[in-house]
């Protein structure tokens, strides 16, 4: 794969990689901030990300496919197949993706709301050993994505260098039980309500009932308590090294809106690996809440994740 920085349209590229032009026969939509292209001439698929100030150009090789896995770790109270346009938008580049669910997790949404018993008593010693398993299954150590107690897992792993690289997306809080801004600790469950009003709180009214139809299941009593909820002793693998400089590069992100785990939550996170000498870097949205990965601005969040990974070279 090529990565080439863009400021503007007049460096010599091939035409389909020119940012801010129309390609031959390849009107531009202008509804969408992405736009991919079969440049048959040069036997690679491009694709640009228009992220303002300039354009990251991506190439990879017409029919290659790249090595690096990605693992995909979904957190309380959503389904596996959250990922499913992370899984579609990352193979797009060639990775070998991989969302699988908690231990136990029923195969579909609906499902998992007619059996709530299946996850109510999973711990974190379970979850945490299963997802270890899968990353340290594939001949290459693969990049792992977590999103809330998935970004924990996500960090935990990292530091015991199961995996090359991590991106850890509002990840439930390290060190202190979790809770809400304003106190109220994380609900076991979620309603429609609760769920707009604690997780979707920065999309639109309609927005937040689609997105809780869609993916939104139970979530598991212990898992929580052994966080801290409701002010029970935190369980010991709620913790992450944040002295490994041996580990991989890590990325955190918090969403400013973000109730549940709120922005001076992961900034206090990010300062906690400073004195590290591996790679950690922090990237705050705005207007955005917990249901970053799921809701209508998913794609920004995810191409930013892909862009970090290019400029380290996590390639194949």
């Amino acid at each position: 794969m090529t990565v080439r920085l863009v400021t503007g349209s007049r460096e010599t590229l091939p035409w389909s990689a020119v940012s801010r032009q129309t390609a031959p026969d390849q009107p531009r939509k202008a509804d969408r901030n992405i736009e991919s292209f079969d440049c048959s001439r040069h036997r690679r698929i491009w694709t640009i990300l228009n992220l303002g100030p300039y354009d990251l150009v991506l190439s990879l090789p017409g029919g290659s496919v790249n090595p690096t896995p990605v693992v995909f770790i979904h957190g309380a109270w959503l389904h596996a197949s959250s990922w499913e346009s992370w899984n579609e938008r990352f193979a797009s580049f060639g990775f070998a993706v991989c969302a699988p669910g908690w231990p136990g997790e029923p195969a579909t949404v609906g499902e998992a709301r007619r059996h709530p018993e299946t996850l109510h008593e999973l711990g974190l010693d379970a979850l945490t050993d299963h997802y270890a398993r899968i990353v340290r299954s594939f001949d290459t150590p693969p990049v792992i994505v977590g999103h809330s107690v998935g970004g924990l897992i996500a960090q935990h792993l990292l530091g015991t260098n199961a995996g090359r690289a991590a991106v850890a997306i509002a990840p439930a809080p390290v060190g202190h039980a979790t809770s809400l801004e304003f106190g109220e600790p994380w609900p076991v469950s979620m309603d429609a309500g609760r769920f707009r009003r604690l997780f979707a709180n920065a999309v639109t009214e309609q927005e937040s009932a689609e997105l809780f139809e869609r993916h939104v299941v139970p979530g598991s009593r212990r898992l929580l308590a052994e966080l801290g909820h409701g002010g029970a002793v935190r369980h010991p693998r709620a913790v992450v090294d944040h002295g490994n400089t041996g580990r991989g590069p890590l990325l955190l992100i918090s969403g400013q809106e973000d109730r549940l785990v709120p922005d001076h939550v992961t900034r206090a996170l990010y300062k906690s690996y400073g004195d590290s000498t591996a790679v950690s870097s922090l990237k705050q949205f705005p207007d955005r809440a917990h249901s970053l990965v799921v809701d209508s601005g998913w794609r920004a969040i995810a191409d930013y994740v892909l862009v970090w990974l290019a400029e380290l070279g996590v390639r194949g």
